[in-house]
């Protein structure tokens, strides 16, 4: 595939990827919600009777997964509503090792006229059925956060400090003043010298009675024209960029990589700012069995990993655990190669077990990367 000599000069001035020492607070922080996500098991939410309870949400569960699988020193930055579910919800944080001291508690006033907690039911799907989701998250605590609520310079600066800063398309979306926050954080984090990550994470029904894909290209274009690692999958990119892919249809049932690197290359030129772009590759053949890889694009070099057929239990989080194996193959200094592979191992585990969170051990994604097999380990 051909591009002109202009382009193939933006993309060739990507810059590596800086990461700060290990002298910081943490390794990294997330900005975002987290809700409650109420889990029918095998079971449809319209049937169910009884809810496993998990927590879960886009920027919370890349910090989660740096935490429980790789080991680093997570924080997220969020607020709940200060009821018996806000209680809840923490509590769910705390177990999974995520520092909880940036959480903002917001006082409840019985019934949540004002601020309340976000709530996320979510059935598996299996075959030919989908995964589905219904979400209960207007007017939530973190939703209502405003521009000065968070002290950045303190959090990025000397005193705390982070190696690495995460936040996404989720989290803009939630209100007006969210992608504020989002923008105002990203600025200190960058005076700071803080690699900034932000994953798309395009959700139609968080934009659809905002001005839809209009509304989530005005706002998104915006904010990653600050960001140094931007993520995304099979839609994000057209839904929240405007940027086409060549070759995929409206169904994603092919996903050409030519086509893929074209994409990557315009993302690339259209915002010189950004070090590294990834993008999931994913098939669903049926809700139980994905074609799953990655492709990326850093420093002018495509880095693909094929997709393989994978079987699926819980779909939800895979590409939130994909971005916290690549940003840990990223802290921990490995070859880019690597860092992508790391990315697709975790996300396929974390999709073998129930929950938006990963399950997944470090031990168990290096085998992965390996190559190993299902066998019994005992």
């Amino acid at each position: 595939m051909l591009y002109s000599e202009g382009r193939r000069l933006l993309t060739a001035l990507m810059d590596a990827i800086q990461i700060p020492d290990s002298s910081r607070r943490w390794d990294c922080l997330s900005l975002g919600e987290v809700m409650l996500r109420l889990d029918p098991g095998e079971l449809r939410i319209h049937t169910a009777r009884t809810f496993q309870v998990w927590e879960g949400g886009g920027e919370y569960n890349v910090a989660r997964g740096l935490r429980r699988c790789f080991g680093l020193r997570t924080a997220i930055a969020t607020a709940l509503a200060d009821n018996a579910v806000g209680r809840l919800v923490e509590d769910l944080i705390l177990q999974g090792g995520v520092d909880a001291s940036l959480l903002h508690w917001v006082p409840y006033d019985g019934v949540g006229r004002t601020a309340r907690n976000g709530l996320n039911f979510t059935e598996r799907g299996f075959g030919l059925r989908a995964a589905a989701g219904c979400s209960d998250r207007g007017h939530t605590a973190i939703s209502l956060v405003q521009s000065g609520e968070f002290d950045w310079d303190s959090i990025f600066g000397a005193q705390n400090g982070s190696r690495w800063f995460h936040t996404g398309g989720i989290f803009a979306a939630l209100s007006s003043s969210t992608a504020q926050v989002a923008a105002e954080a990203m600025d200190a984090a960058r005076r700071h010298q803080t690699p900034v990550s932000f994953d798309l994470n395009y959700r139609d029904s968080l934009w659809k009675s905002i001005g839809g894909k209009a509304k989530a290209q005005e706002v998104n274009r915006e904010l990653v024209r600050k960001v140094d690692l931007l993520l995304g999958n099979e839609e994000d990119f057209s839904a929240m960029l405007g940027v086409k892919i060549p070759g995929v249809g409206d169904d994603f049932a092919e996903l050409p990589i030519a086509g893929y690197e074209h994409m990557l290359r315009e993302v690339a030129a259209a915002y010189p700012n950004l070090k590294l772009i990834a993008s999931t590759l994913r098939t669903a053949h049926t809700a139980s069995r994905n074609a799953w890889g990655a492709i990326a694009l850093y420093q002018d070099k495509i880095v693909h990993f094929p997709q393989l057929d994978i079987e699926i239990l819980d779909r939800v989080g895979g590409g939130d655990s994909f971005a916290s194996g690549l940003i840990y193959g990223l802290l921990a200094g490995k070859p880019i190669e690597w860092a992508v592979r790391c990315g697709v191992a975790h996300g396929a585990l974390a999709m073998t077990t129930p929950g938006d969170t990963s399950m997944a051990t470090l031990s168990e994604v290096e085998r992965v990367i390996k190559g190993g097999s299902a066998r019994i380990a005992r």
